[in-house]
């Protein structure tokens, strides 16, 4: 039987690995190194809460949408799979930098979407409902948008004591660990399908 901590950890990583705060901070400070401090602890509010509002639309109706269109959770659960397997595989080939950078203006976007809240958390937000339901879902988003939060806010510090090349280092390790993520969705979703198309391979 599954632990409460265990459960809350199968929520909380998966989610945090995908939001990946850490390896979008030297983003973030490319992006708004010609702001003040001021302008800063602005930016980062109101790209938190919108990413927020966005996180919680897409749990509350992403359901709704997806019954609407004839779309099964396993169907999304492949299809979201195999496109957080290529977003994965884009951040350890090539520079997150280079990929994410978004010269247009600073604010909700890109900042809140999709550097935040980007196609990778959104499809494992919806995963996570399925999972683990709406309680655990709602706990582990609102302790990691107060982690980038903190993040964001404490930024240069982040910076100063892992270093360019060591936030840059992490954000590779949490792309495979997304990688890894996004097989074992395409995985269950492949034999969950099976399970009920060919119920005697049960």
């Amino acid at each position: 039987m599954v632990s409460i901590l265990e459960k809350f950890l199968l929520a909380f990583i998966p989610l945090f690995v995908a939001i990946d705060i850490i390896g979008t901070v030297p983003i973030f400070l490319g992006l708004t190194e010609d702001y003040s401090e001021r302008d800063k602890k602005k930016l980062i509010s109101e790209a938190v809460f919108a990413a927020f509002v966005i996180a919680v639309i897409f749990l509350v109706a992403g359901k709704i949408i997806l019954t609407f269109l004839g779309i099964t959770i396993d169907d999304f659960r492949i299809a979201g799979g195999i496109i957080l397997l290529i977003l994965s595989i884009g951040d350890i080939v090539f520079s997150s930098v280079d990929r994410k950078k978004d010269n247009s203006k600073i604010g909700i976007v890109p900042l809140g979407i999709p550097l935040i809240i980007g196609p990778a958390a959104l499809t494992t937000i919806l995963i996570l409902v399925d999972k683990y339901g709406i309680q655990w879902t709602i706990t582990t988003m609102v302790l990691n948008f107060v982690i980038v939060w903190f993040v964001l806010y404490y930024s240069r510090y982040v910076l100063k004591y892992m270093g360019e090349g060591g936030t840059k280092a992490f954000a590779k390790i949490a792309s495979l660990f997304l990688a890894a993520i996004a097989v074992m969705m395409i995985r269950e979703g492949i034999v969950n399908l099976i399970k009920v198309y060919f119920p005697f391979t049960r």
